[in-house]
């Protein structure tokens, strides 16, 4: 009988009590604020790091999720009986600790191996940041939950990694300079002009799609690109936003009254904040399915003490 254990890191802004409803592991981000180390989500809520970044005198850095962390989450969903452990982590071109879960697993069967044909992590590159995979995640966990076969459930994560994108508005450019997205003559004219650069977040890259002037106007540029590029009105949406809630709340009211359903809002932590800066909003949905050479982009690597294949290629 399988047993299914999920785990993400902490740049998923899965909110407490999702991980609480759908039984879900999080290992914390190591955030760099003045040269004190602290654990995302452990040290710190997303709310607090809003405080945090503002009072910081340098641009913070993240970085890896150590390997012994994840080989400390194996050995323990092993010993208690799980048959799958995936974990999901955000684009691996632009962290290390999606590394550091593979050589976790290597390491893990050679301490155990007697887990080799009994235990199988399958290790999932989102390609995508925030609720981009923490939303798919929660799905997982519903789906094993259910009892969904293992197979169903790794073939839901490779299709919908295929279609989910974000976009999202930057209401002060302070951080796109600090964190070089920008130039500073840029970010000083943007900001006296009141421009608004929309940023896509798609396959593992960002870049600025369009600029326009005031906050309204880039509203209306956010939801005009998301009826443009959404698969349909009916697959889900989700709004995020930082410290600017009420720009949040005024993207979800327009949209709950457009597409007649309640529309979920969550909150964005610090590896989003980082680069983007606190006041900010996000739009994540499905696209249109994406393929590159035949093969759906999103690459799902499982071990199992033996092999380590690549579905799908």
């Amino acid at each position: 009988m399988q047993k299914i254990k999920i785990i993400v890191d902490s740049p998923c802004d899965i909110p407490n009590d999702g991980l609480a409803q759908y039984d879900i592991e999080m290992v914390g981000v190591p955030i760099i604020v003045d040269g004190k180390e602290y654990i995302e989500r452990e040290d710190f809520s997303c709310e607090e790091f809003y405080s945090i970044l503002g009072s910081a005198s340098s641009l913070p850095t993240t970085s890896r999720v150590p390997m012994a962390v994840f080989a400390d989450k194996y050995h323990k969903y092993w010993e208690e009986g799980s048959t799958d452990i995936i974990v999901i982590t955000m684009n691996g071109g632009g962290s290390g600790t999606h590394e550091s879960a593979h050589m976790a697993a290597r390491r893990f069967f050679e301490d155990r191996p007697e887990a080799t044909g009994r235990l199988s992590i399958h290790i999932v590159d989102s390609r995508s940041y925030s609720l981009g995979y923490g939303y798919p995640a929660m799905v997982a966990a519903s789906m094993a939950r259910e009892g969904i076969p293992i197979k169903k459930i790794l073939k839901f994560l490779k299709e919908v990694f295929s279609q989910i994108e974000i976009l999202l508005v930057c209401y002060n450019l302070e951080y796109a300079r600090k964190s070089g997205r920008i130039t500073a003559a840029a970010a000083v004219m943007g900001d006296v002009l009141g421009v608004r650069p929309i940023i896509e977040m798609i396959d593992g890259k960002t870049k600025i799609t369009s600029k326009v002037r005031g906050d309204k106007q880039a509203t209306k540029k956010l939801l005009d690109l998301y009826r443009e590029r959404r698969e349909s009105p009916e697959t889900h949406i989700l709004v995020a936003s930082a410290a600017v809630s009420e720009h949040g709340e005024a993207l979800k009211k327009q949209l709950e009254q457009e597409l007649g359903r309640n529309i979920s809002h969550y909150k964005v932590g610090a590896a989003i904040t980082i680069n983007t800066g606190p006041n900010m909003v996000a739009l994540c949905y499905l696209g249109k399915q994406r393929k590159q050479d035949g093969i759906m982009q999103s690459s799902i690597i499982t071990y199992d003490g033996i092999t380590e294949m690549v579905l799908g290629k």
